[in-house]
């Protein structure tokens, strides 16, 4: 093989591997729950809009949250294609408002068993909700729960 096409060879072959070793991409979120929104109709594309209750935006948060009201943390993922089995969401009042919405926890304890192995909430967020995501309370007062958010 003459020089020149081996030098070209080579170079493509570089070029394929660091584009295909880039971890510019982030993983796909791990449930719709958490997700940006402006408008509750950016929430839950795919599940039945009368399936869930109460389904909000709350704006108060930076890029907004798709969620839905609840009574128990059995509300949360309860509706069929909501969220992936392995993830844990919680059902907690937001900044003592007196409305219960669901929230994926980072709780330690409900940490996802295939998240790579994992057991630091803030890792946690960044890899399955939002790379800008941390771990923090939900500022519920006496009912306080761990989220991924902003």
């Amino acid at each position: 093989m003459p020089l020149r096409s081996m030098a070209l060879l080579l170079t493509t072959m570089a070029c394929v591997v660091v584009a295909c070793s880039s971890s510019n991409s982030a993983p796909a979120p791990a449930t719709q729950t958490g997700q940006a929104c402006t408008a509750v109709n950016q929430c839950y594309p795919g599940i039945d809009a009368g399936a869930l209750q109460g389904e909000t935006c709350l704006t108060q948060l930076q890029g907004g949250y798709c969620t839905h009201t609840c009574s128990t943390d059995a509300d949360c993922c309860a509706v069929p294609g909501e969220c992936p089995e392995h993830f844990k969401e919680v059902c907690a009042s937001f900044e003592s408002s007196g409305q219960n919405y669901c929230f994926l926890s980072c709780d330690t304890a409900d940490l996802a068993t295939d998240d790579g192995g994992t057991t630091d909430p803030n890792t946690f967020c960044q890899r399955w909700a939002n790379t800008t995501f941390t771990c923090r309370s939900t500022g519920g007062g006496s009912q306080n729960r761990k989220f991924c958010g902003p």
